[in-house]
């Protein structure tokens, strides 16, 4: 499971040809499916033409890439109207507010979580007074270009990152017990057991600490030989080709993010 936030601006890696072609612009939502059905392509050179990789056309996607078989996986939109239109529907989730079938308001939708497998939508996180609540996909029945709608009597779960600041169950909670919520508002016990979808969000949605994951780059990358120049997003130059790579080199490409990290780790020799 990912957060949007997690696969925007991601390279995008073709394992056949070894080489970047590209990075994650945005994610295409199919609105009557509640999935992520493409993932829109930005480079450099296709400035006149919108691509996309098809998500069952995904081989995986990690902390610093998505990985696709071969750049043939990318295609253009315009050949394929299905695609085109859903990318013309404009359909988002985060920024938008959420209210019920019958017109209350819950809050703003802040990021949404997708199976990075399927592309299947299982929950949004909602901004709710003074707490991030997630609301399951299951209970959304519109996805609209402003407005998410969803069922009267939708449950709440507590926000991943609310569950590793405060460790305790799962809650679950109603619109009508969250109504003039404030400060000191005691969990409540959830009514039924959450689905197996939710429970991911406090079993499963566990990622490596993201410094673990910097010092094993460290750990393999340090003292290789570069085999072309790398330059910073700004333009200057990182690593020269051929010299050798230093802790302090790494984690400048770390702290220029994805991509540069990505560069670095394809153009060393092993």
């Amino acid at each position: 499971m990912k957060k949007s936030i997690e696969i925007v601006g991601l390279p995008i890696v073709c394992i056949s040809e070894g080489k970047e072609a590209g990075e994650v612009k945005s994610l295409v939502i199919n609105p009557e499916k509640g999935t992520v059905d493409f993932l829109t392509v930005e480079h450099a050179e296709w400035q006149v033409s919108v691509k996309a990789i098809p998500f069952k056309k995904i081989v995986g996607i990690g902390e610093y890439a998505v990985t696709i078989e071969s750049e043939n996986s990318i295609i253009d939109l315009n050949e394929i109207p299905i695609a085109n239109q859903l990318v013309n529907k404009r359909i988002k989730i985060n920024d938008t507010r959420v209210m019920t079938r019958k017109g209350q308001l819950l809050g703003e939708a802040n990021e949404f979580f997708v199976d990075d497998d399927s592309g299947a939508i299982l929950g949004i996180q909602v901004g709710q007074k003074d707490r991030q609540v997630v609301i399951e996909s299951a209970d959304v029945l519109t996805f609209g270009k402003d407005i998410l709608v969803v069922k009267e009597d939708v449950h709440y779960y507590t926000a991943p990152e609310q569950l590793e600041e405060e460790p305790e169950e799962l809650a679950e909670e109603t619109p009508e017990a969250l109504e003039g919520v404030v400060e000191e508002s005691p969990a409540l016990t959830p009514a039924e057991p959450p689905s197996a979808s939710m429970l991911s969000f406090s079993n499963g949605y566990s990622r490596q600490p993201m410094d673990e994951i910097k010092e094993k780059q460290l750990q393999l990358l340090e003292g290789k030989r570069i085999l072309k120049d790398i330059y910073t997003k700004s333009g200057h130059i990182l690593v020269k080709k051929d010299s050798l790579l230093s802790a302090e080199a790494i984690r400048h490409a770390q702290e220029e993010g994805p991509g540069i990290i990505v560069e670095l780790s394809m153009n060393v020799e092993m």
